[in-house]
């Protein structure tokens, strides 16, 4: 039993290896740096809402033994949309995979520079190298749990360097508790920012895909609420790092601060400087090696998901043996998007395009999914009646979709800033009321239909 629940927990970290990645790393000390404790409460319900749809997806491909992919794939076939929601899909997923590939290499190349001083472009190779070894393995649970394993030892580095700064443990819980958007320009898109690095669609087919479906629930959701309860103490740890940064500042000298930095730019160069003035330079090297571990968990779990995502999608009779773990297809699609992040990980330069595309893509996907998972866990044709969701799981999982309305709302509008060059930080208030008010209305009334279509066939069971 004891064993079980070990390898549970191991394979299960993937999902906190695949969401806790540079792009986390950023917006939560970001986020400390800014606001201190204050937006500690997203971390809090985004690693809710995370546990809340990969036990439902989980679940589906325990009961139904199909994964989110094939499940998806199933439920459109033979209808008209089935292509627009493969290409939705494969887009966000794959082509979203191989644009955050860039950052995931260096980032991870950036937490090595903290600890050594040599060119990045070693790292690079080096890094490389150690992805193509791994993914020699074939087998996806070691692989999964081969990341669990640095997930531990990243937990761990960035744990010891928050707890070494000695937060203020009442604004922790103040934190934690309290939700609050603060005075500002840009921080309802942080709050935004700082959940959708979590709720990641991707990590839903990941761990669906990689699932041994002869788990039992029980041990399922040991495993899985362990795992990303972890993961999201390792990003509120994270966050607690950038807060030491301002922390005891008054306002106006905070104020002041703030105005005159460039965190994109200078962001780790100030974390760096700061963790040796208050710690000493070991725990420079510890941070280092935890980004070093989140970058580079990332830049495995990646290319897996994408590989997972397009067997699912497109997996059949006549070519099942090519989309097997470790035959060709499943590696072409994993040589691609590691390709793709090592070419642009030499060149030191972000696909900027394809991110922005990713992102716009990523803003569909994810409420689609939510819908989805919804759908199937009040199915009682397709998860069985005994595997229904409650009330209570049906009333959080709507929270839930409301706030992946309102993230997909928000990427889409970011994306298409960006296409024009436009800053919506300077109007992120304005912005949000009706896309909060929209998303309501649109989860209300999908909500409503769902509950609607489970009465009838309940009915008809009967």
């Amino acid at each position: 039993m004891l064993k079980k629940r070990i390898l549970s927990i191991l394979f299960w970290s993937v999902v906190s290896a695949a969401f806790i990645g540079p792009g986390t790393i950023t917006t939560a000390t970001k986020a400390g740096v800014f606001y201190n404790f204050q937006l500690l409460w997203a971390l809090v319900f985004s690693t809710f809402a995370t546990l809340l749809l990969q036990e439902a997806s989980a679940r589906l491909t325990i009961n139904s033994k199909l994964n989110l992919g094939e499940e998806i794939s199933k439920k459109f076939e033979g209808k008209s949309s089935r292509t627009l929601v493969l290409f939705i899909i494969i887009v966000a997923i794959v082509l979203g995979c191989a644009a955050y590939e860039t950052g995931n290499i260096l980032g991870a190349v950036a937490g090595l520079k903290m600890i050594f001083d040599i060119p990045a472009y070693y790292f690079v190779a080096g890094i490389g190298a150690l992805a193509i070894f791994i993914f020699l393995l074939d087998s996806v649970h070691t692989i999964a749990r081969l990341m669990g394993l640095v997930v531990f030892l990243m937990g761990a580095a960035f744990f010891f360097t928050s707890i070494s700064l000695k937060p203020d443990w009442s604004e922790v819980l103040k934190g934690s508790v309290i939700p609050v958007i603060p005075d500002g320009q840009g921080s309802a898109l942080i709050i935004m920012a700082l959940i959708g690095t979590t709720v990641i669609p991707y990590d839903l087919f990941l761990g669906s895909g990689a699932l041994d479906k002869k788990q039992s629930i029980k041990d399922m959701r040991f495993g899985l609420a362990f795992a990303i309860i972890l993961g999201g103490i390792i990003s509120m740890s994270i966050m607690g790092v950038g807060n030491a940064v301002t922390e005891g500042m008054s306002e106006a000298k905070k104020a002041d601060f703030l105005s005159g930095l460039n965190f994109d730019k200078d962001g780790y160069t100030l974390l760096t400087n700061h963790l040796q003035q208050k710690i000493g330079i070991f725990a420079v090297y510890i941070f280092g090696f935890g980004m070093f571990a989140a970058g580079f968990s990332s830049a495995v779990t990646s290319p897996l998901a994408s590989a997972i995502t397009a067997k699912s999608l497109f997996a059949n009779e006549k070519n099942k043996k090519k989309w097997s773990s470790g035959k060709l297809y499943f590696k072409l699609v994993i040589a691609g998007v590691l390709a793709v992040g090592l070419i642009f990980g030499f060149m030191e330069v972000k696909p900027i395009p394809a991110i922005i595309i990713a992102q716009a893509f990523n803003g569909l996907i994810l409420p689609l999914i939510a819908v989805f998972l919804i759908y199937v866990v009040n199915d009682p044709e397709i998860i069985g009646k005994s595997n229904l969701n409650g009330w209570v799981s049906n009333i959080l999982m709507g929270i839930v979709l409301w706030v992946t309305m309102i993230l997909g709302f928000t990427n889409i509008s970011q994306s298409v800033a960006r296409t024009i060059g436009f800053d919506l930080a300077s109007t992120d208030t304005v912005l949000m009321i009706p896309v909060i008010a929209i998303s309501f209305i649109i989860s209300a009334v999908l909500l409503w239909k769902i509950y609607k279509k489970r009465i009838k066939l309940v009915e008809q069971r009967l």
